[in-house]
């Protein structure tokens, strides 16, 4: 009797165990997060993703009971944002808002990362499709892309354009449009201050994200000439989508929260259960389209493949473009 006792307890024990483990793994997830959240933002405040990541943090910190907390780590094409959450403690008190240039064009630009843009994070979930606007400034004499195109068809590189930076998603896009388009322009890249410039003539032309661009579109400070999405923009109706104009282009760009490898399987998917919640409100929507961006909430697992797919696709075209 006692042995059979004992084959049953031992043929038990795995499930016990399991059981144990799945009931510490909900536990740490209810308990989390236990002290302030730090949102590294691998850009200075008031960028794109600055906006989007303090208007999730508010959400997150009211429905979670802890502070997030941004900390701006601008510099070196987002390099050193990302070098500093890939040294932090992996247990969700240090997150990533991060654009997908960070982790998808960075590698094939620079020759030495302090970071592995696939190993040293966990995805956790996109937050935000977001559209560049090509911008002229308002005296630019091209008032539309097509006239923009046919100019430097006739002259080529006789237009400058504007970007933040050898290799930055700015100068990305534009290589890829001007090579649809069979053109050439020439390239100024910045550090700072480039759309200043383009606003003060400087400089005429610069990709910029939607959630700056259109401020100063409806500042009448520039002009729209075209949108980087498949369609026009609601926030911009008037304004083609440059794939009307260059067939075959499509250059959208993404942000959204990735943590240091290693974070725990549960912490990472109550961020995420909490992040879609965020993005399902209401409130999100109104304020998302005001800034010309969609909610975009996924899995982490469907944030893994977009990532790999966007590698394939932004190696290629810097490959094409020798851009180093």
């Amino acid at each position: 009797m006692k042995k059979k006792a004992l084959f049953v307890a031992a043929a038990t024990w795995p499930a016990a165990v399991l059981l144990a483990c799945a009931s510490m793994a909900a536990g740490a997830a209810e308990s989390y997060p236990s002290k302030p959240v730090r949102v590294i933002v691998p850009f200075p405040a008031g960028s794109s993703p600055d906006i989007v990541a303090r208007y999730l943090s508010g959400k997150l910190a009211e429905r979670m009971g802890q502070p997030f907390v941004v900390d701006n780590r601008a510099g070196a094409g987002g390099m050193l944002g990302a070098e500093a959450v890939a040294k932090a403690a992996p247990d969700g008190h240090t997150i990533f808002f991060m654009v997908n240039s960070i982790v998808t064009m960075n590698q094939f630009i620079y020759k030495k990362l302090p970071y592995d843009p696939v190993k040293d994070f966990a995805p956790v979930s996109i937050v935000a499709a977001v559209p560049y606007v090509l911008i002229a400034n308002k005296d630019f004499p091209q008032r539309t892309l097509a006239d923009l195109i046919a100019t430097a068809r006739a002259k080529p590189a006789s237009i400058d354009y504007a970007s933040m930076g050898v290799g930055g998603a700015g100068h990305v896009i534009m290589e890829l449009m001007t090579s649809l388009a069979g053109v050439r322009l020439t390239h100024v890249p910045y550090k700072s201050g480039a759309l200043v410039d383009v606003i003060g003539g400087q400089v005429p032309l610069i990709f910029q994200p939607t959630t700056t661009a259109i401020e100063q579109v409806r500042a009448g400070t520039v002009i729209p000439l075209g949108t980087t999405g498949k369609k026009r923009l609601a926030a911009l109706p008037d304004t083609p989508a440059i794939a009307e104009v260059v067939p075959g282009f499509e250059a959208d760009g993404w942000q959204g929260v990735e943590a240091p490898a290693g974070t725990p399987p549960a912490v990472i998917e109550r961020l995420n259960k909490e992040i879609a919640a965020v993005l399902a409100l209401p409130e999100t929507a109104g304020r998302f389209d005001t800034l010309g961006i969609q909610a975009w909430p996924t899995s982490p697992a469907e944030m893994t493949r977009i990532i790999a797919a966007d590698i394939d696709k932004w190696g290629g075209v810097i490959r094409r473009a020798g851009i180093d």
